[in-house]
Order: structure tokens, then C-alpha cells, then sequence
């Protein structure tokens, strides 16, 4: 008894001690309102600790964790709030999502805790930046204030990346973005203390790039691109050929969702379209996967509804391109099927 009492004195005067810390490094503690934090003093000590009072979490791990919010809603991204919890207890803004990918306190810290306080985060540079690392603007108001998870480089020129965030209108994405590459700018990459750097993930089989797709166009990529803006309440002819009406349609589903208004379907576009679907979906997007499979060799009827043979199908291919075997049609199987 005597060696326990000893043991949890030091224990105490041990998250005193790092309390202390915390405060003459940042000014303040990992502490939320009563009604963000987890219950007991032992949640509570956590929180005083930072991350550094968490398991350590793989690179992997945590992009698997980011991805599990694309389709945690039926099949669709959790939405954003800020005040809102999600069934697993996370907030459902930036900072809640990233803090349910490294697994820190529920519902988690704001974004200007993640970026100022050293028990939780330290900054690294742009060119040091690894899957699992965070970039975040701290400044401005609650409506500015913003982080995302990196996930790897689009390419070697690491003029933009692909990256994991939770954001107003569209909830939960997975896109290629360019913030804090440029000059002066308010996004600042960071490195979660938790995160386990010993090595860096092997990167998912290559899936190849998404396609640019003009005015002019035809083909199967096509027709998905039109299934798909279909699918998103826009009308007009799937015929394989990207004239006028289609062009116009691009333009007009660009400028709905705050993408570069060009007419011209690239990454940024492909990205905003697809959606993840699986056994029991139906719709153009559905419509738009079989096209792509009976592309790659599949026999679908082209009906809209993901049935038993739309899942077959699925995870043939999924398996032939080296692919998580899950028969759900996400960003990564997407972007296998579209292009070849």
C-alpha cells in the first residue's frame, strides 16, 4: 500500500510538473470546457499532459483513421459543426477530426491549441513534411481558423498535396491542396508529439492520376464525368462526348463548389464529384462505376443499383490493381478506374 501511495504521488506531482511546463511554454493548458472534456481526474491529468499522455499512433494509422470519416455517415462524409459530436465522441470541425486521427481527448482541442501548444504539436518545415503531419492556420477567427492532415505529395515538383480535412458545406474530403506552400502564407506545417516517426508508411499501390478532360473529349471518362454530374442534380445527355452542355455543366458545378471555374475536369474537380459508394447504393454515381468496371472488363448491366454483381465485380478489380478488397468504391478505387 505504501509503495502504491508513493507510486501515485509521483504520478501527481509528475502531471503538476508538466502542467507547470505547459504554462511557461505556451501560456496555457490542454484543458476544455467541461462539456468537450472526458470525465475523471485521470481524463482530466491527460489533457494537462497533452499528447505525450496518449499511445503513440503509427503515420498509417492515422491516415486510416481520417479515411473511416468519408464514409462514416451511410456511406457519406461525417458533416461539419462545431459544436456538434460525432458518435465517436469527436467534434466534428477541423480540430476534432484531427484530433480523432491521433486520439487525443474528446471532443478535442480548437485549432489554436493544436498549433501553439508544445505538449501536442512542434513545427517542422514544408520540406520535412511526412504522411500523418499536420498544416494549420491558428490565426483569424473560428470561421478562418483551419487544419488539414497531409498525406503525400501529388507529385515531385511538391507544388500541392493530397490531404484529409473537415470543412464547412462539405464536411469531411479528401483532396489535393497548396496550402502553406506559398510564401507568407498563414498555414504553418506541424508534427503531432504522439505520432510514431521511426519510419514512414509504405505508400498504397499506385493507382495512377486522375484524367484531364477537356471540351472535345470522348469516351468512357466521359460518360462517367456526366453520370457523375447527373448524380449531383445536374441535367443533361450521357453520350460520351464532352460539347457545349457538358462544358457549361463543369463550370456550373465548379463554381457551386468553390473550385477554380475553368471547365476543364482535373484532380480538384474529380475529387469534388466522385462519391463513395457501395452494396446497396443507387443513382448515376453507381451508374458511372459500372461503366468504368465494364471498361476493365466487367459484364454489368448499367442499371444504378449496386447490387450483388456490382460488389463482385468491384472487388475483382480491387484485387487484380493490389487494392483494399472491400468492394467500396472510394476515392482510391475511383481514381484506379477512371483514366485507363
Amino acid at each position: 500500500m505504501a509503495r502504491r501511495s508513493r507510486t501515485a504521488r509521483r504520478a501527481v506531482n509528475g502531471v503538476a510538473m508538466a502542467s507547470a511546463v505547459a504554462i511557461a511554454a505556451t501560456g496555457f493548458l490542454g484543458i476544455q470546457p467541461a462539456a468537450a472534456s472526458p470525465a475523471g481526474t485521470q481524463a482530466v491529468a491527460q489533457q494537462q499532459l497533452g499528447a505525450a499522455a496518449y499511445p503513440e499512433v503509427s503515420r498509417a494509422e492515422v491516415l486510416r483513421r481520417a479515411a473511416t470519416w468519408l464514409t462514416a455517415n451511410n456511406g457519406g462524409p461525417v458533416p461539419y459543426s462545431q459544436t456538434s459530436v460525432w458518435r465517436d465522441g469527436y467534434r466534428q470541425d477541423c480540430s476534432g477530426y484531427v484530433s480523432m486521427t491521433l486520439g487525443l481527448w474528446k471532443s478535442g482541442p480548437n485549432t489554436v491549441e493544436l498549433a501553439g501548444n508544445r505538449s501536442l504539436t512542434t513545427p517542422i518545415t514544408v520540406g520535412g513534411l511526412k504522411p500523418g503531419d499536420l498544416l494549420i492556420d491558428a490565426s483569424g477567427s473560428n470561421t478562418t481558423r483551419h487544419v488539414v492532415i497531409f498525406e503525400k505529395w501529388t507529385d515531385s515538383s511538391h507544388s500541392s498535396y493530397w490531404a484529409y480535412e473537415q470543412r464547412g458545406t462539405y464536411g469531411t474530403t479528401h483532396r489535393t491542396l497548396s496550402y502553406g506552400l506559398s510564401s507568407g502564407s498563414e498555414y504553418k506545417p506541424y508534427r503531432a508529439v504522439n505520432i510514431a516517426d521511426g519510419s514512414t508508411p509504405t505508400p498504397p499501390p499506385s493507382t495512377g492520376t486522375w484524367p484531364v478532360l477537356k471540351q472535345g473529349a470522348t469516351g468512357t471518362d466521359v460518360r462517367t464525368v456526366q453520370y457523375l454530374l447527373r448524380g449531383r442534380g445536374y441535367s443533361l445527355a450521357v453520350d460520351g462526348s464532352f460539347g457545349t452542355d457538358t462544358h457549361a455543366k463543369v463550370r456550373s458545378f465548379q463554381s457551386s463548389s468553390g473550385l477554380a471555374v475553368d471547365g476543364v475536369v482535373g484532380p480538384q474537380t474529380w475529387s469534388a464529384l466522385i462519391r463513395t459508394i457501395h452494396l446497396g447504393a443507387t443513382g448515376d454515381a453507381v451508374r458511372a462505376a459500372q461503366t468504368q468496371l465494364n471498361a476493365h472488363g466487367a459484364n454489368l448491366v448499367v442499371d444504378g443499383s449496386f447490387g450483388t454483381a456490382t460488389d463482385s465485380a468491384t472487388r475483382s478489380f480491387q484485387r487484380a490493381k493490389g487494392l483494399e478488397v472491400d468492394g467500396s468504391v472510394g476515392p482510391i478505387t475511383w481514381q484506379a478506374l477512371v483514366g485507363s
